[in-house]
C-alpha cells in the first residue's frame, strides 16, 4: 500500500450462495482510497457498489456470501482476514457508514440524540454528560435546525433530510478516517440533496477524513468526488479523475449513464437507454419549439378534463386530552385546469402538499373546501358506488412498486384482479389474453404471467405496476414519484414507456416528482407548490428558462448539473 493510501481493495471477488449454487456478484475488482480524498463509486442496482462497501465494513451476511479471492487493507492491516470481534473497534470509530434509508437504519424506539450518544459511549472514554454535549455539538455541525429538540425527538418526528443529518452526525461522531456514504441522498428533495452534498464536502474539508460516495447518479458524483470508479455487473469498467471520466468517458456504459438523464437544454423525443448505446441506435431526434407549440394548441383547444377550484385540505391534531386542536393546511386555495392528453408536472419539496392534493383528486382523502370537477361533474360529494366507478377512471402509479404489489399474487393475477373488480372483459380467458398483451406492451415477456413480484428487478416491477394501472382503461393517471427510486437508465426506459402509452391510449398524466429534470422532460404545464400553495404555474420550458419566483429559482439551481 502506498504511503498516502488509507484503504486498498485488491482483486476482490464475492459470490452469493443460493440453494447450493454460487453466483459471483463482484469479479476481481481493485481500487484504493487516499487520505483526504472523496472517491465516487457509480453504477446501477446490481452493479456491486453496496456489496463492495459492506465487504469493507465486514458486514456481508455470513451464511449466504463468500469471498472467493482478494484482500481489503486499511492502514496496513488486512481487514479481510479479521473476524467480527476484531472488526468491532474499527467499525464506527475508524471506518463509518451512512446508509441509504435513514428510517430503517435508526432505532424507532430511541430518541435521535441517545442513538448518537450511544456511539460515543461505546467507542470513547466520555462520560454521559460529555457525550450529551458532544452530541449537541455534532447536531450543530450537521446543521440540524434545533439541536436540543432533535436530541429528544424520535426518528418519525423529524423530516427525511433531518433524519439523514442525524445519520451523518452518528457516522462522524468518532472522527473516522473513512466515511462510506451509500446512496445518502437518493430519496431526498433536490434542495435537501444539495445541502447534504455541501455538508459532506465541508465536513471532509474540516476534518480531513476520506469519503467513499456511492450513487447511481453520475452528475451528482461529479459535484462531490475527486476520482470516480464506474461499476457494471460486478466489475470496474472505468476509473479516473471525475473531470476526465465525465467529460471524456471511454466506455459505452459510462456514456450511456451520462446521456440517459433528461437534458435541461433540449427535449428529445425518446431518451437514450444503455441498449441504444450498445446497439448504436440513434436517439438524438429533438422536439422543436414549433412542434411543441402545435401540440399545445390542440390540447388547450379542448374542454378541461379536470378542474380544481380553490381546493383546501386541513388537518387537525391534539397534543393532549384537554388541549385545543391545532390546524395545518396541507393544501391551501389551489386552482388549476388539466386538459385531455396533457401531462401536468407537479413539483415541490417534501411537505409542500403534492401527495395530499393527489389523494384529494383520487377521493382517498376528502377535501376540506373547494371543488374538484372531473368531466364536468363535481366529484367532492360522490356516493360510494360513484366513487368506485371513478376509481376506474382515475388511477395512480406509486413510488414503490414492490410495496404496492401483493407478494402472494403472481404478476398475472395482480393485473387480472382490478380488471375483474371493474368488470373489464367478458370472461377469464378474455382478461388473461389482455394481460398477456399488456405485459408485452410494457416491455415484459408473456412468460412472466406466473412469476411473483420478488423475482423481478425494480424497473421490471414498475412496469408491472404500470400494466396493472392501464389494465382498467383509465382516463387520468397520477404518477406519484413513480421513477424516483429507479436507476438512471431504467428511469429512461420507464419515461419512454409512459410517453409511448400516452400517445397510444390518449392518457392524461399528473406527474409528481422531486426530480426537476425529469418533470421538465415529461411536462407540458408545470405547477410549483410550496407550503400548500401554488408558487408558480406556466409552460414547463418557460419556467425553467425564466423562473419568476425565488423558490422556483432555488429548486432549479439545486439540480445536479454535472461538469
Amino acid at each position: 500500500m502506498e504511503k498516502n493510501q488509507l484503504l486498498q481493495v485488491d482483486n476482490l471477488s464475492i459470490a452469493f450462495i443460493s440453494e447450493g449454487n454460487e453466483n459471483e456478484v463482484i469479479s476481481n475488482i481493485s481500487f484504493h482510497l487516499s487520505a483526504n480524498e472523496i472517491l465516487g463509486i457509480v453504477g446501477e442496482s446490481g452493479s456491486g457498489k453496496s456489496v463492495s462497501s459492506l465487504a469493507i465494513m465486514g458486514l456481508l451476511p455470513n451464511k449466504i456470501s463468500k469471498v472467493n479471492s482478494g484482500t481489503i487493507s486499511f492502514n496496513g492491516e488486512l481487514l479481510s482476514e479479521m473476524d467480527n470481534k476484531s472488526l468491532q473497534p474499527i467499525r464506527g470509530k475508524s471506518i463509518s457508514m451512512i446508509f441509504q434509508e435513514p428510517m430503517s437504519s435508526l432505532n424507532p424506539s430511541m430518541s435521535c440524540g441517545k442513538q448518537v450518544r450511544e456511539i460515543l459511549l461505546q467507542h470513547t472514554e466520555m462520560s454521559k454528560k460529555e457525550a450529551f454535549k458532544e452530541t449537541i455539538s455534532l447536531f450543530e455541525k450537521v446543521k440540524l435546525p434545533d439541536p436540543s429538540r432533535a436530541y429528544n425527538a424520535f426518528p418519525h418526528e423529524i423530516s427525511g433530510g433531518q433524519k439523514q443529518r442525524v445519520m451523518i452526525a452518528m457516522a462522524i461522531a468518532c472522527k473516522p478516517q473513512v466515511l462510506i456514504a451509500d446512496e445518502p441522498t437518493t430519496a431526498l428533495d433536490v434542495t435537501v440533496q444539495k445541502e447534504i452534498i455541501a455538508l459532506l464536502k465541508s465536513l471532509q474539508k474540516d476534518t480531513g477524513m476520506s469519503i467513499i460516495f456511492i450513487s447511481h447518479d453520475l452528475s451528482l458524483v461529479s459535484e462531490i468526488a475527486d476520482r470516480v470508479v464506474v461499476m457494471y455487473k460486478g466489475k470496474i469498467i472505468e476509473e479516473g479523475f471525475v473531470r476526465d471520466v465525465f467529460l471524456n468517458p471511454q466506455e459505452l456504459y459510462t456514456k450511456a449513464l451520462i446521456k440517459s438523464r433528461p437534458s435541461m437544454e433540449s427535449r428529445l423525443k425518446i431518451l437514450p437507454t444503455i441498449d441504444d448505446f450498445v446497439t448504436k441506435k440513434d436517439r438524438t431526434e429533438i422536439i422543436s419549439v414549433s412542434e411543441r407549440n402545435e401540440r399545445h394548441k390542440n390540447i388547450y383547444a379542448k374542454k378541461p378534463l379536470l378542474e380544481i377550484k380553490n381546493l383546501e385540505k386541513e388537518f387537525f391534531s391534539k397534543s393532549g386530552w384537554f388541549s385545543k386542536a391545532s390546524s395545518f393546511k396541507a393544501v391551501d386555495r389551489v386552482s388549476f385546469k388539466l386538459y385531455p392528453g396533457e401531462t401536468l408536472g407537479l413539483v415541490g419539496e417534501s411537505g409542500c402538499g403534492k401527495s395530499t392534493l393527489s389523494n384529494a383528486i383520487l377521493q382517498l382523502d376528502k377535501a376540506t373546501a373547494g371543488t374538484i370537477i372531473y368531466k364536468g361533474q363535481d366529484i367532492t360529494h360522490l356516493k360510494a358506488s360513484e366513487i368506485r366507478q371513478l376509481r376506474k377512471e382515475i388511477q395512480i402509479i406509486f413510488q414503490d412498486p414492490y410495496a404496492s404489489l401483493n407478494p402472494r399474487l403472481t404478476v398475472g393475477h395482480a393485473i387480472l384482479e382490478p380488471m375483474q373488480v371493474h368488470g373489464i372483459g367478458n370472461s377469464k380467458e378474455e382478461r388473461t389474453a389482455k394481460v398477456l398483451d399488456l405485459l408485452e406492451k410494457v416491455g415484459l415477456d408473456q412468460s412472466y404471467f406466473n412469476r411473483y413480484p420478488h423475482e423481478f428487478s425494480g424497473g421490471q416491477r414498475q412496469r408491472i405496476g404500470i400494466a396493472r394501472t392501464i389494465a382498467v382503461e383509465p382516463q387520468l393517471i397520477i404518477c406519484d414519484e413513480s421513477v424516483s427510486a429507479l436507476d438512471i437508465s431504467v428511469q429512461a426506459q420507464v419515461l419512454n414507456l409512459l410517453n409511448e402509452l400516452k400517445d397510444n391510449f390518449g392518457f392524461t398524466y399528473i406527474f409528481i416528482s422531486h426530480d426537476l429534470a425529469v418533470v421538465k422532460y415529461m411536462s407540458d404545464q408545470l405547477v410549483v407548490m410550496n407550503k400548500g400553495q401554488i408558487e408558480e404555474m406556466n409552460d414547463a420550458d418557460r419556467i425553467y428558462a425564466n423562473p419568476e419566483k425565488a423558490y422556483t429559482k432555488k429548486l432549479i439551481h439545486a439540480i445536479p448539473k454535472g461538469l
